[in-house]
């Protein structure tokens, strides 16, 4: 029998390096000798796999984007070290000018395969675009605003996409912040700023971030948009959350850049073995009449010697200065008992959203279940902002979190990509998670949290409501109608249809393989491992009378391969208008690449969106089939 203080160390042991091999965490601004990010991607830091009375479960670790983002730039090399001109100081106040942008797509616009849905991503490379997330304008109708992860310059990076007819047509862009250069000291407290934007701190390395990952966007009530985006340096434990603003008129055109020191648009910087910053989103308060108006928000997971608390961060002057950050994941004894004490922070996948009062309501994949409970958990908790960033009175101010409903763990499928078994999905060979997604009624305030797991034997979409704010929720239910099949990855969001909540929820779906659930590690040359189609759909209905009607709204596509082989992102996307019309976005791999073996792939990942009105009504359970409703 495994003891509680054993599970404990075990727990701590796969979250940093240090710990991982026996020596004391180095203590504030000293920099460890290894790399976490470097040892995480090469297999030598890995999940700890932990026992329970009743099965094993697994610590949470630093997400899929991000390991795949190190294990890139790993092959190809040091960043450079170049400093480009800055425009951090920029006014972001100047209404709204006209800049000359218009609809017309620029790149390779025709390579959508005449099938559904356009091609977001205008390169005209074959290298990947995965991991998307999309946002409306609320006050310009049309105007959206799309991030994925982009290795078209080699290293990975956070692509940006705009479009301004409703997503006919798109113009994209790398964001152009690879000049900064990781100082943690730079980010102490002083200078002005009475915020603190760095958590252990260490000495800066002098150079530019490697690589980056895991994108998040976002507009507030005036129509200016948000991007957000970790950056990392393989090389060293330097890490980096910033979120950048494009202002008023650019509608997601151009955003505020970042100099190479300085404080604008940082949310948090370190340079320690001992904190690592992972799989961040954000929120903006878009509401006119809320008491935080244009308030932006920004969570994630903090991994740390002894846990991987989630935290938050707030910006009350449109992203130019953000509060110090601070855990929000919180306590509780009931969810989190012994032998936790209460601590609900082994966390991993968190989504903030705004409710109508101001109020913010966080949803996240949490660990800390009891020790006869193999499986993991989804919370919430609910933050009152208040405080102004500038002044450094700003905090977020979050209460106790509250159980959303259950994350079933066992029988989920593993398979090896080279650092031990992980959490995938075996038809087409990918990572995925069970982190949730949350989607707000902006008209009422009601929100539904949807997420994967394994209760039915299969990987399938669960949906969870909440009418008071977050405090209590819903049972969950089973969102997809049809069986035998995987179902993973969804997003979600909602409209006011009358009295009734309208929501949506697309997701993807693939084949299965004989023995999925067996027990064993997948591999190929398996039946079927990483030989079976997938598709991407989008579901509707009222409330939580599931399962919802659905529509197909991709091509069937085969497995990612070559250089992309094992990942189609941790997260999709997915955002409603006021008018009930829904904007999914996905990547597939229908553009064959003609040149291959020469960019190393033969089916490339590139990103699409529609649009399209929200499905509607019960559907009848069936076998599912990819290609089909």
């Amino acid at each position: 029998m495994t003891t509680f203080p054993r599970v404990v160390t075990a727990i701590a042991s796969s979250l940093t390096f240090a710990v991982l091999c026996g020596a004391p965490a180095p203590a504030v601004g000293q920099t460890a000798t290894r790399s976490v990010i470097r040892d995480a991607a090469t297999g030598k830091l890995q999940p700890t796999r932990l026992p329970s009375l009743t099965g094993i479960k697994t610590a949470p670790f630093i997400s899929g984007g991000t390991l795949v983002t190190a294990i890139e730039a790993l092959t190809l090399g040091a960043a450079d070290a170049r400093q480009e001109g800055a425009d951090a100081n920029s006014p972001d106040d100047l209404g709204a000018p006209s800049l000359g942008i218009n609809p017309g797509t620029l790149g390779c616009s025709r390579r959508n395969g005449g099938q559904s849905g356009t091609r977001v991503n205008q390169d005209c490379t074959f290298r990947r675009q995965a991991e998307e997330m999309i946002a409306v304008n609320p006050i310009r109708p049309g105007n959206l605003l799309a991030g994925q992860n982009d290795s078209r310059v080699g290293f990975n990076q956070c692509g940006i996409d705009f479009s301004l007819d409703n997503g006919q047509h798109w113009g994209d862009l790398l964001p152009p912040f690879r000049q900064r250069i990781n100082n943690p000291a730079g980010e102490a407290a002083g200078g002005g700023d009475p915020n603190a934007h760095t958590i252990l701190g260490g000495p800066g390395t002098g150079h530019t971030y490697d690589a980056a990952s895991d994108p998040g966007t976002a507009f507030d009530s005036a129509g200016r948009g948000f991007f957000s985006c970790v950056a990392f340096d393989v090389g060293s434990n330097a890490s980096l959350l910033y979120v950048v603003q494009s202002p008023l008129g650019a509608d997601g055109s151009f955003f505020f850049n970042i100099a190479s020191a300085g404080r604008n648009y940082i949310v948090v910087e370190d340079n320690n073995a001992a904190v690592f910053h992972d799989k961040p989103f954000i929120t903006a308060d878009a509401y006119p009449g809320s008491p935080n108006r244009d308030n932006v928000y920004a969570t994630w997971t903090v991994f740390n010697t002894i846990a991987s608390p989630i935290y938050g961060s707030m910006s009350t002057d449109h992203g130019r200065t953000w509060s110090t950050p601070a855990a929000i994941s919180g306590s509780n004894v009931t969810l989190c008992p012994v032998p936790h004490g209460g601590a609900c922070d082994f966390d991993q996948g968190s989504d903030p959203k705004v409710l109508p009062n101001g109020d913010l309501v966080v949803v996240f994949n949490n660990g800390n279940t009891a020790m006869n409970n193999p499986n993991a958990q989804q919370l919430a908790v609910r933050c009152h902002p208040s405080g102004s960033s500038p002044l450094g009175t700003a905090h977020l101010n979050c209460g106790t979190p509250a159980h959303v409903g259950d994350d079933i763990l066992v029988g989920e499928p593993q398979c090896d990509f080279g650092r031990g078994p992980e959490e995938c999905v075996p038809g087409p060979l990918i990572r995925t998670n069970d982190f949730p997604r949350l989607g707000i009624n902006r008209a009422n305030g009601h929100l539904f949290a949807a997420w994967q797991d394994y209760r039915n034997h299969e990987y399938d979409i669960q949906l969870a409501e909440s009418t008071d704010g977050g405090a209590t929720w819903s049972q969950s239910k089973t969102v997809n109608p049809d069986t035998a099949l995987d179902h993973y990855m969804p997003a979600v969001d909602v409209v006011r249809s009358g009295s009734q909540d309208h929501v949506a929820v697309s997701y993807y779906r693939s084949a299965r393989v004989p023995g999925e659930n067996s027990g064993a590690t997948q591999a190929p040359p398996q039946p079927g491992v990483q030989a079976e189609p997938s598709d991407y759909v989008l579901a509707g209905g009222e409330n939580v009378a599931t399962p919802f009607h659905f529509n197909v709204v991709s091509p069937v596509f085969s497995p990612p391969d070559g250089a992309q082989a094992g990942f189609n992102g941790d997260y999709s996307g997915l955002a409603v208008d006021q008018g009930a019309q829904a904007h999914p976005i996905w990547s597939d791999t229908r553009n064959a690449d003609p040149y291959t073996p020469a960019n190393g792939v033969v089916h490339d990942e590139d990103v699409f969106s529609l649009t399209a009105n929200v499905p509607d009504g019960v559907a009848t359970a069936s076998v599912g089939q990819i290609g089909h409703n």
